[in-house]
């Protein structure tokens, strides 16, 4: 593989130990592992392009053309929340239609290189709520690689279909995402590739932290960061901190993380001081990419809150579709579920956001259209 020269390997975020190994979990402890990099020889030149590949651990994934997408001004939001500027940053122009595409890249081209060194590597699996499987399918088939994406029947029928579409084997879990974990076992051996099992997936989402400054010119004052798994948060948060230990911010942007109020545990344990989640009993919410009872992230991503002094929020399904369609009927993006959370928090703490505020959009508002839709149906519009 083509490494970066700053990217020295991995390290468990729990032992310290590093890791000889480019996925899976730590050896020694079994905790998550994570990119390890000499900042100091980050190419500046590089980094003054605005470009984010000095800070990835290697050149050569298998990509389609993720990253890079847009930081979209909306002049009229802004104003509802109390603040110059607020900008959505587009992560559904992404391949699939996902940021989950950055990491996935990243992690199907590690597992590559250990099948071209003769590992049997085959197949990939994961459990989604529905991005993760799409991105899973596309990325392996593109590196040739057989894989399984296990997915609850509420997924949205766009990404279902695609998974078959990308030459990706599904299996459909009766009920929601806990179901899709659990099916997973049927299989006998498997490279896992779910988030924090592979430490690309999060890796690749710290590109997004990056490519906002650069495209904004400076450090935002407020990011608002939509959370499921933790992937998301994690990733972003790391991405700030690099620039932050590099010289290139005075400080880190403040992150509100927001959850929908029917599935919120990251939220809740934040709120009440913890550093470990609780799992919700009894998950409810229209936005099945952020229904994870019991985020696999959940502890890195409360550890990213406190070191950096975020908040979190939790937002109700009625707020956050309609978040969704305002984003989209006034900017001409196509804002999902998620992003339409990120709009409802800004709302929710309007007056009280330091700007330029972002808004993370993880995925296209394509994938779940007939519940939007549905949505105005509703309103009699």
């Amino acid at each position: 593989m083509n490494r970066t020269d700053a990217f020295s390997g991995l390290r468990c975020t729990d032992c310290e130990e590093s890791a000889d190994t480019l996925y899976g979990r730590c050896p020694s402890c079994g905790g998550t592992l994570d990119a390890a990099y000499d900042l100091a020889i980050i190419d500046d030149a590089e980094v003054a392009a605005g470009l984010v590949d000095s800070f990835l651990p290697y050149r050569d994934a298998p990509t389609a053309g993720e990253g890079e997408t847009p930081l979209v001004a909306a002049p009229g939001m802004a104003g509802e929340v109390g603040v110059d500027s607020l900008y959505i940053k587009d992560e559904g122009r992404n391949p699939t239609g996902s940021f989950v595409d950055r990491g996935m890249s990243l992690a199907v081209g590690a597992v590559r290189a250990a099948a071209g060194e003769g590992a049997d590597v085959e197949p990939l699996a994961l459990a989604a709520a529905g991005d993760g499987a799409q991105s899973l399918a596309a990325y392996a088939s593109r590196a040739d690689l057989r894989s399984y994406g296990f997915v609850p029947a509420r997924s949205p029928t766009p990404v279902k279909a695609m998974v078959n579409v990308h030459g990706g084997e599904m299996r459909v879990a009766g009920g929601r995402y806990p179901d899709a974990v659990e099916g997973i076992t049927d299989l006998q051996s498997y490279t896992s590739l779910q988030e924090f099992d592979a430490p690309f997936r999060h890796e690749g989402a710290k590109a997004v932290a990056h490519e906002v400054a650069a495209d904004l010119g400076e450090t935002p004052g407020t990011v608002v960061v939509p959370v499921g798994t933790g992937e998301l948060l994690v990733g972003v948060a790391k991405g700030f901190r690099e620039r932050v230990d590099l010289g290139l911010a005075d400080e880190m942007p403040h992150l509100l993380a927001v959850q929908p109020k029917g599935c919120a545990p990251i939220v809740e344990a934040h709120d009440a001081g913890a550093d470990r989640i609780n799992p919700t009993t009894h998950p409810d919410t229209i936005t099945g990419e952020l229904e994870i009872p019991d985020p696999a992230g959940g502890e890195l991503a409360l550890r990213a809150l406190s070191q950096h002094d975020g908040s979190a929020v939790a937002v109700g399904d009625p707020e956050l579709q309609e978040g969704a369609v305002a984003a989209t009927s006034t900017t001409g993006l196509e804002v999902g579920l998620a992003g339409g959370a990120a709009a409802a928090a800004a709302w929710e703490r309007a007056g009280n956001l330091a700007g330029p505020v972002i808004l993370l959009n993880p995925n296209s508002g394509s994938k779940t259209s007939d519940v939007l839709r549905s949505h105005l149906i509703g309103q009699g519009k």
